[in-house]
């Protein structure tokens, strides 16, 4: 069962916007040694909107290919349009990933109903673990708890949703019309450990990107019942967790990233450098928590 910290991967690019092999082979490993438990690529951290389909596709290739089944891989396999969901999901099975991630489809805004008929479709047709992804704040959607569990009851490989709304209480409602086997993952570092306590396995993490330790441990103590280790954890990353919403995600994690010498600091349009102001800011919190000189 997939649980514990599951990262969500940012792809690291060069100066000419080629995607960075190397250095995405040598994140994932990092990763690993540092105890993250989970490798998601192609998510929405990892810049999947400006990835081309054959990129995508390579990208969770060759995360398959150097995790070499020492954790899971969570293929990032959303898209607004249904048909492209289920290619990129089918892939992802056959590539070898462990699971898929299917974000709700994002600016045609569909209805509980269409996002039901989604869901449906793509699981119907790949034979693959699907984690719902529901982030309304970028997709301008919200899947609502009585579409979560009509779609789990109905469709036997969903395994659970990745709750990034930032509700408590759509979560806590969403924990009470499911059962046991249900894998809620926290989407939203800045309260992994109160979705942990209504039932949470782990949390999809951008924080992960660059505290992998301090994340892994935050969940593997809770889930080991150490509560009062948790809550120190939770409460000592807050600050850095908010610094990495400053702007738009990932544009202050990759920058972190690069002051702390692990990537090379490199986006695709529309993203762009961080405002001076705000870049500033995040030097002296990457200071604080000593993750940069």
């Amino acid at each position: 069962m997939l649980k514990g910290s599951i990262v969500a991967l940012v792809t690291p690019f060069h100066n000419d916007g080629r995607i960075n092999e190397e250095k995405f082979r040598f994140l994932i490993d990092w990763h690993i040694k540092k105890g993250t438990d989970g490798i998601l690529t192609c998510g929405t951290t990892g810049e999947s909107a400006t990835l081309t389909h054959p990129e995508h596709r390579k990208l969770i290739e060759i995360a398959v290919n150097q995790v070499n089944k020492r954790v899971p891989v969570v293929a990032g396999c959303g898209s607004n349009s249904t048909q492209e969901a289920l290619e990129l999901v089918e892939h992802a099975k056959k590539t070898g990933a462990d699971y898929a991630l299917v974000i709700t489809p994002y600016y045609n805004k569909p209805t509980q109903e269409g996002l039901y008929q989604h869901f449906k479709k793509i699981a119907g047709a790949a034979n693959i673990p699907i984690i719902i992804y529901n982030v309304p704040s970028r997709t301008g959607v919200n899947i609502l708890p009585e579409t979560v569990a009509r779609i789990y009851k109905d469709c036997a490989n969903i395994a659970g949703i990745k709750e990034a709304s930032g509700s408590l209480d759509q979560i806590t409602k969403i924990m009470t019309l499911v059962d046991d086997e249900f894998l809620l993952f926290s989407g939203a570092d800045e309260i992994n450990l109160p979705i942990l306590s209504v039932g949470g396995v782990g949390a999809i993490s951008v924080a992960a990107n660059i505290a992998p330790k301090e994340v892994h441990d935050l969940v593997s103590n809770y889930l080991e019942g150490n509560m009062e280790e948790a809550k120190r954890i939770q409460i000592y990353l807050y600050d850095l967790i908010k610094m990495l919403f400053i702007e738009t995600n990932p544009i202050p994690v990759k920058t972190a990233l690069s002051l702390m010498g692990l990537i090379e600091l490199n986006f695709r349009l529309p993203l762009c450098d961080m405002d001076n102001a705000n870049l500033e800011k995040l030097k002296a919190v990457l200071k604080k928590y000593k993750l940069s000189q």
